[in-house]
């Protein structure tokens, strides 16, 4: 076979240590296309961030391998570049046969990747009861991928059919071989969800004909793993909840002193959320096991105070980390708090802004929340929320006056910490916070 260059497999790239797949958001080249190195290939979905792909090599886009909203495993192949003859070897990317039907990495007898499968995979087959053993592989070095167990199934090689599944009483989901129709409606989103079960949209009986009471939003890759994020935290972590109201009243005014010179000379909002992670920073020093993650048979508690801040979009919460906090001044939190919340809500976080998060504070009274209950951030042992500063009579000696009071919410992991612990804990966050004054130094 003539080729004018070697044909490449492109693959999902070790993007941090704890992710094991990604998912195509949206391909941005198609078949075809020339590719310069560095080109945005797709968008890539993962359970920490959105990020684009940029192409390790040139060449000419061959063929997409796996498609919009599927998932594959770190290593993976995704796309094939035909690369201009004569180039050198991409680091990033393996060398590969390839013909117009197939592309196939045991045309010479290459077999060394025949027995590794991603999850995804393994999932497929499980589902499907599928033999992987008899799954032709077109893989690099003979890998099976998910394209190749979908063709499979739908040649018919399955040895049985796939278990059903009953998502209500008088409903049973069909197999997954496309020539055989479904008995009941089934409106799927369009989107591949990797994460087990999946939940499959059901049209109840004799309402599939009038769709204007409803409508359907497709559960996007970022939800879908911020609800496997939050599956996971709330039936492995046994949460427990406390709360304890703070005057902040030398708070305010102290803010309100320094805030205008603070935006001259930084051109940035100074926030109460930088007063109020100065505040936590210091009491987890003095109680460490605070910053710690639940391990089975061991308590880990971590060196370095990196501050997990949640921060809304309008469809998602991300939790970008301030690393070592407890290095920092109230105006450098107050830098690092704006320049992550613009990076959040531009969708310009990198992984690296994502990884290491050891303690989670939440500014829920940005909305104007006076209460929450929230759910730890796995694997972390604990969560707290900064509600809505609220002017409140309050007795003061015997005597009524008017003070901003402000609630802190803490969930925690009751296998790491009891209420003595975190009881101590949010007294010294209170004292800290009320020890503000009109003296006191922002830098």
């Amino acid at each position: 076979m003539n080729q004018t260059g070697r044909l490449t497999e492109v693959t999902v790239p070790h993007l941090a240590e704890s992710l094991v797949e990604a998912t195509i958001g949206k391909w941005l080249k198609k078949p075809g296309d020339y590719i310069e190195q560095y080109d945005v290939l797709c968008e890539l979905f993962t359970e920490k961030v959105n990020t684009e792909m940029p192409s390790p090599i040139e060449g000419k886009l061959i063929k997409i391998i796996v498609g919009d909203g599927e998932t594959a495993a770190v290593g993976e192949a995704i796309c094939v570049i035909e690369e201009p003859a004569g180039s050198s070897e991409a680091a990033s990317a393996a060398p590969i046969s390839f013909t117009a039907d197939t592309a196939s990495a045991s045309d010479d007898g290459d077999q060394s990747m025949r027995g590794r499968f991603s999850p995804a995979v393994h999932r497929l087959a499980q589902d499907n009861r599928v033999d992987l053993s008899r799954v032709p592989g077109t893989g690099l070095g003979g890998r099976i991928t998910r394209k190749d167990v979908e063709t499979y199934i739908a040649s018919g090689g399955a040895n049985a059919a796939p278990v059903a599944v009953q998502a209500v009483p008088a409903v049973t989901l069909p197999p997954v071989a496309p020539e055989e129709p479904t008995s009941q409606p089934v409106r799927s989103s369009g989107i591949h969800l990797s994460a087990s079960p999946q939940t499959p949209l059901i049209e109840a009986e004799g309402h599939n004909q009038d769709t204007r009471n409803e409508h359907l939003i497709d559960v996007t890759p970022m939800r879908n793993a911020i609800a496997t994020k939050m599956r996971q935290s709330v039936t492995e972590i046994p949460h427990a909840w406390t709360m304890i109201e703070v005057d902040v009243t030398n708070l305010v005014v102290l803010r309100n002193k320094v805030k205008d010179e603070f935006m001259r000379r930084e051109g940035i909002n100074l926030t109460y959320l930088a007063f109020m992670l100065k505040a936590v920073v210091n009491a987890i020093k003095d109680y460490p096991i605070i910053n710690s993650v639940w391990a089975v048979d061991k308590i880990i508690v971590k060196r370095d105070i990196n501050i997990s801040l949640s921060v809304g979009t309008e469809d998602s919460v991300m939790t970008p980390v301030i690393k070592k906090a407890d290095q920092k001044n109230i105006a450098g939190l107050a830098r690092e708090i704006d320049e992550l919340t613009k990076k959040t809500r531009a969708g310009k976080l990198a992984l690296t802004d994502m990884v290491g998060g050891t303690f989670t504070v939440n500014n829920t009274g940005s909305f104007g929340s006076i209460l929450s209950y929230p759910i730890i951030n796995y694997p972390q042992a604990a969560i707290v929320t900064f509600e809505s500063i609220v002017k409140k009579p309050v007795v003061i000696q015997d005597m009524i006056a008017v003070r901003s009071m402000v609630n802190l919410c803490l969930s925690l992991d009751h296998r790491i910490l009891d209420g003595v612990i975190c009881g101590r804990f949010l007294q010294r966050v209170k004292e800290n916070l009320e020890s503000y004054n009109a003296d006191t130094k922002i830098y």
